[in-house]
């Protein structure tokens, strides 16, 4: 697909404010999905329902070795945090053993660690060309556990910027979740939760997937929401596996309605792999996310800044061979500003794409540099590309 070329460093300004001879105060949100990282030990869930719900040991990875030595039920019942209260159960991770050693992959040490560097390069670099430093906050898609993500911001070229980290772990039925990490002077998290994400299959038994999180606080002193997504996927074709997109939305609304209503001066931000494009159903309709700032009011108060990115063709993967724009971000209406002023707006949002994050060759050419080639490490990057936003305001 040669129009998928047209990834290659792509940048769009959403408010093209003229910066000559005036400083400003700068800050970089974003995310990426790592696409897989996990470590290489095989892994369980053990949750400990004894334990208060946002004790990160009330549902934690557990290395498979250890799970004879802690106390558990058996347990046939349904995987949620109000049906497991009280209980310790062990849960087994459908995706456990394939990144481990003795794999088809060989995932071993030394690929767990360049899997590490690279996604410690590009998080390093989301917004550089604009800042001269790495984002103040960062959501990340498709981690194994905590440990993962302790060890990314460990790797040399994230160690000096301190990153905090807000994880839970989810039912997904892979075993994969996402989180936030933030530098930890320039952002103060004051509440963090997941919201689950409760869809079913045409069978009608649950189908488990990717929580909602939500974390709130104060980026450089603003009062600041974050909402991490990773929506279902679509297998199954995309209609079929819509109404389960459509549920993500609502869930979604109405977590930031909730948020908005408790303090409208709240700037809002909603991320992630929405496994949609702008203009799906599930934005549009349920989310009611509007493409432009003149569609913005009380009643429709959430910007798609990727919608104007779309429309020119940019793309974020390649989905079954055709481009698609799945990562995104949304932000509340009071982000967005014509003038400067002494509170965080939006300057500019895009697609990251700089060329090391290109497949140069082969029938993937133009598309992301993901990391696997079936069971192959190819030493790429991710299947998606990132994006990011580009906040200003007077010092």
């Amino acid at each position: 697909m040669k129009r998928y070329m047209s990834f290659i460093a792509v940048v769009f300004s959403i408010m093209a404010f003229a910066q000559q001879g005036k400083l400003r105060k700068v800050a970089t949100v974003g995310f990426l999905n790592v696409e897989n990282l996990w470590d290489t030990i095989r892994s369980a869930d053990y949750i400990d329902g004894t334990k208060d719900i946002r004790n990160p040991a009330f549902h934690r990875s557990i290395p498979i070795d250890s799970v004879k030595f802690l106390e558990a039920e058996k347990y046939e019942g349904p995987w949620s945090d109000d049906a497991l209260k009280g209980k310790k159960v062990v849960r087994y991770q459908g995706g456990s053993e394939e990144f481990t050693p003795s794999s088809g992959k060989n995932y071993n040490t030394k690929v767990y660690k360049a899997k590490l560097a690279n996604e410690a390069k590009v998080i390093s670099e989301l917004g550089a060309q604009y800042t001269k430093t790495a984002p103040a906050v960062v959501g990340l898609i498709e981690v194994e556990n905590r440990q993962v993500i302790e060890d990314l911001v460990k790797q040399p070229v994230l160690a000096k910027y301190d990153y905090g980290i807000i994880h839970y772990n989810s039912y997904d039925y892979r075993g994969i979740d996402v989180a936030l990490i933030y530098q930890k002077r320039r952002f103060t998290p004051t509440n963090s939760l997941k919201k689950e994400l409760k869809v079913f299959g045409d069978d009608g038994k649950r189908e488990y997937t990717r929580d909602i999180l939500v974390v709130t606080g104060f980026l450089d002193n603003e009062k600041v929401a974050f909402f991490m997504n990773h929506w279902p996927s679509r297998r199954g074709g995309e209609a079929v596996s819509l109404p389960k997109r459509n549920a993500a939305a609502a869930l979604l609304k109405q977590q930031m309605d909730s948020v908005r209503a408790a303090d409208p001066a709240t700037k809002l931000f909603a991320m992630g792999d929405f496994n949609d494009d702008p203009v799906s159903a599930s934005l549009k309709n349920y989310l009611k996310a509007v493409p432009s700032p003149k569609d913005l009011s009380e009643t429709t108060p959430y910007l798609n800044l990727m919608y104007p990115l779309y429309k020119k063709g940019i793309a974020s993967l390649a989905y079954q061979d055709a481009p698609n724009l799945f990562d995104q971000i949304i932000v509340s209406k009071n982000v967005i500003s014509d003038q400067v002023t002494k509170e965080y707006s939006v300057y500019k949002a895009e697609i990251f794409a700089p060329a090391y994050l290109v497949n140069k060759e082969g029938s993937y050419r133009g598309y992301p540099f993901r990391s696997w080639d079936g069971d192959r490490f190819t030493g790429g990057y991710s299947d998606h590309f990132p994006a990011f936003v580009v906040l200003q305001k007077e010092p």
